[in-house]
């Protein structure tokens, strides 16, 4: 089978798949493990599809964003993970910010309410804070509808009354070259602002975010550190840029 027809057929799997594990790309081309591996670093610098372990999946829209609801549905067990990791970096009296977001949002379950203060743009958060009892600053700004985070301005404004010992920050990507991404640039100028406000900075983020890039750009590698439940060889070049903590799921 030619190259090209190769990569065709890894192509059609993917786009009705979004998602294609490495023997299933060996089985349809009936091609080696090494000569597939080939193919898909070829299609990945052509920028057609983004390797995962494991596999490969479908590159998203630069400003393709789930809903809350969508979003809290995916990947339940691994956010959870990522979420119990980061809550048990909090220690007494700190003040914290937490971004909108799904993963951030299941850190709340996890806090120890004694002697801390939560600075946070999510909407969806209050609810939980409130039940444990957490004192709970919430900055102004404009409501997005679809991921309930306050944006803007007011936003912007609201930050500056604050400084944070650690900030927990939700990304839609996470590029070796473009850094983390979101998809709405005033979104990302509230979560650069959040990073930089804070000691430390931490970026929680699943496996399907790795090698994502939207369409702006929240901060460099460097400017956090990544709690994941990715692992393996595809995260040693970040590792050089970033510190990474990695979860078992």
């Amino acid at each position: 089978m030619l190259t090209a027809e190769r990569h065709q057929i890894i192509l059609n799997l993917l786009e009705e798949q979004k998602v294609v594990k490495l023997q299933e790309l060996v089985d349809a081309t009936s091609s080696s493990e090494s000569t597939i591996r080939r193919d898909l670093s070829q299609l990945e610098k052509e920028k057609k599809l983004k390797r995962v372990h494991g596999g490969a999946a479908l590159l998203n829209q630069k400003r393709e964003e789930l809903s809350m609801s969508e979003r809290s549905a995916k990947n339940l067990r691994e956010k959870a993970e990522i979420a119990r990791c980061a809550a048990s970096l909090v220690r007494k009296g700190d003040c914290i910010y937490l971004d909108a977001g799904t993963t951030t949002m299941q850190m709340i379950s996890f806090l120890n309410a004694e002697d801390i203060v939560v600075v946070t743009n999510g909407i969806t958060h209050l609810e939980a804070l409130l039940e444990k009892n957490i004192p709970t600053y919430i900055i102004g700004g404009a409501v997005k509808p679809v991921t309930r985070a306050l944006i803007g301005q007011g936003a912007m404004r609201g930050l500056e009354q604050y400084r944070f010992d650690k900030s927990f920050i939700g990304v839609n990507g996470i590029h070796l070259e473009y850094g983390f991404t979101t998809p709405d640039p005033e979104e990302a100028a509230v979560k650069a602002r959040a990073i930089s406000l804070a000691q430390k900075a931490y970026v929680l983020a699943d496996h399907t975010k790795w090698g994502e890039s939207t369409f702006a750009k929240i901060a460099d590698l460097d400017e956090a550190i990544i709690i994941t439940d990715a692992y393996g060889e595809e995260l040693l070049p970040y590792k050089e840029k970033t510190r990474i903590e990695v979860v078992e799921t």
